[in-house]
């Protein structure tokens, strides 16, 4: 299993939940947590992702590409060891 952090920034409107939340799903992907926040008119969403194969987290990357594009957001995929070594630093 491969651990993933999502992250999703764009002007608010309706369905940027349920779209992320659909295209994860398409793509086998297990949402773990999420911590979503709308600050004005800016919606701000990170979630914690499982995959269950490593070799899924590019198909899921481009998946959410896809639907970022299509709702007018930027989504953001980041291996979850890779976002804890950054944090380290």
């Amino acid at each position: 299993m491969i651990k993933a952090v999502v992250t999703v920034v764009g002007k608010d409107k309706a369905g940027i939940v349920a779209g992320v939340a659909q295209t994860l799903a398409q793509e086998g992907a297990n949402i773990l947590d999420m911590a979503q926040t709308i600050m004005d008119t800016t919606f701000t969403m990170s979630m914690l992702v499982a995959l269950p194969q490593a070799n899924d987290f590019n198909a899921m990357q481009q998946a959410l590409e896809t639907t970022g594009q299509q709702l007018g957001v930027t989504i953001h995929v980041q291996r979850e060891e890779i976002f804890d070594a950054m944090a380290r630093v």
